[in-house]
């Protein structure tokens, strides 16, 4: 055999094989864009909260009982000055005789006089009335309750489960993937829209 046949027929079975190898690669290449969007199955949705104390005023009407000292009926003590006179002149009257009964009279009604007004004074000044009012009284109570700040979202490709944290609560049970990442941003597809 000719030997430019056999260096020949060579290169040209390298060259087919060459040829088949890169339209094996270039095939490669275009599979991932051919097979379709991926997506992330969503496996849980857990609320994440907080509790929050809001304050609100409270008010009541309330009986209030209080004493106060009792008006007097006689602010100028007549009743007990003229008693203390009346007994302090009759038991004057019982000592001495002569001028010096009337002089005994005269003391005692003065002195009587004087004691009955200090006794009524210290009489009315320990008498109390209780009177019972109505008062509306309010304070401040705490109503405490929770509120939602996020939803921690549990999802999973293949062998690989992560979570990710979001304000709002995923619509769907999986997610379009973007280079391996969850595009939480485009709406979810239920698995009946699965193509």
């Amino acid at each position: 055999m000719n030997k430019s046949i056999v260096i020949g027929t060579t290169l040209s079975v390298l060259g087919l094989g060459g040829l088949a190898l890169g339209a094996w690669q270039v095939q490669q290449d275009q599979e991932p864009q051919e097979r379709g969007p991926q997506f992330a199955e969503v496996v849980a949705v857990q609320p994440v909260t907080r509790s929050v104390e809001t304050p609100r005023e409270v008010c009541e009407d309330v009986v209030v009982h209080q004493q106060a000292q009792a008006p007097s009926r006689d602010p100028h003590r007549i009743a007990g000055t003229a008693a203390g006179a009346v007994v302090g002149g009759l038991l004057g009257n019982q000592v001495g005789g002569g001028s010096g009964k009337t002089l005994a009279t005269v003391a005692g009604a003065v002195g009587g006089g004087y004691a009955g007004r200090e006794i009524q004074g210290r009489i009315e000044a320990n008498q109390t009335q209780t009177y019972t009012t109505t008062q509306r009284q309010c304070h401040t109570v705490m109503d405490s309750s929770e509120e939602t700040v996020g939803y921690d979202v549990t999802w999973r490709h293949g062998e690989l489960t992560e979570v990710s944290r979001l304000d709002h609560r995923p619509q769907g049970n999986r997610v379009l993937l973007d280079e391996g990442q969850p595009r939480w941003d485009l709406p979810l597809a239920s698995a009946a829209n699965e193509g």
